[in-house]
């Protein structure tokens, strides 16, 4: 496997193809990143299940793990209603744009030693702002819909969010003033001087970080968005 990923790296660099490897970076997130999620997400489902005494997803797939297979695929084939005085165009850009948000956000992000799309010195800022246009997804998406009811609750979802995502960028100021840098391949390799990651140096950072990040995503308990 490793010997493969070389010989693609190798095939991909250099003056001539600048833009090669990236891309095929960029596709392998794209591709792989919302299988991981659909399998984190049950995951999730099972773990919560098994507290409440029952099974969880079952009937698709051995223990129901094609269930995130059969979800997408339910979700491709539903209809897609758009009310009728609504912004149809923001209605529908809406959406695109938290998705795109959280994908950008992963071009800068360290894989591993590699797989990374865009090495940046501000690397740690650029993920925390990029991370935090999604929210203009869920408010634009309430305001396009033409409905009152549906802009106060775009505008509560996106009051948690903000009110979290301050706390999120606090908590990780520690990791900053640890390493000295923004590069998030800068942290790493900070860590790695060290020998400790900087979760053990500051570990209530961690776990307000931690549940202000299942708060962003809006999971349980936090799924009011």
């Amino acid at each position: 496997m490793n010997a493969t990923l070389q010989k693609i790296i190798g095939f991909a660099e250099g003056p001539a193809k600048p833009f090669l490897l990236p891309l095929i970076f960029a596709l392998v997130i794209v591709g792989v990143l919302p299988l991981i999620a659909g399998y984190i997400v049950l995951l999730e489902r099972k773990v919560m299940a098994h507290m409440q005494v029952r099974l969880g997803p079952m009937r698709v797939g051995p223990h129901g793990l094609l269930q995130p297979i059969a979800d997408a695929v339910k979700l491709l084939l539903k209809e897609d209603i758009v009310p009728e005085s609504a912004d149809r165009m923001i209605f529908w850009l809406a959406p695109l744009l938290s998705v795109t948000a959280a994908m950008l956000a992963m071009s800068a992000l360290a894989f591993g030693p590699g797989f990374q799309i865009a090495e940046l010195n501000i690397g740690l800022l650029f993920v925390v702002g990029i991370g935090a246009m999604g929210i203009f997804g869920i408010v634009l998406g309430g305001w396009a819909s033409n409905s009152h009811y549906s802009l106060l609750g775009a505008m509560r979802s996106a009051a948690q969010l903000v009110s979290y995502e301050t706390a999120a960028g606090m908590a990780i100021v520690g990791a900053l003033l640890m390493a000295g840098t923004l590069s998030i391949r800068g942290i790493v390799e900070e860590q790695a001087a060290h020998g400790v990651w900087f979760i053990f140096a500051a570990p209530i950072g961690f776990f307000i970080y931690v549940i202000a990040s299942i708060a962003e995503t809006n999971r349980a308990p936090f799924d009011m968005p």
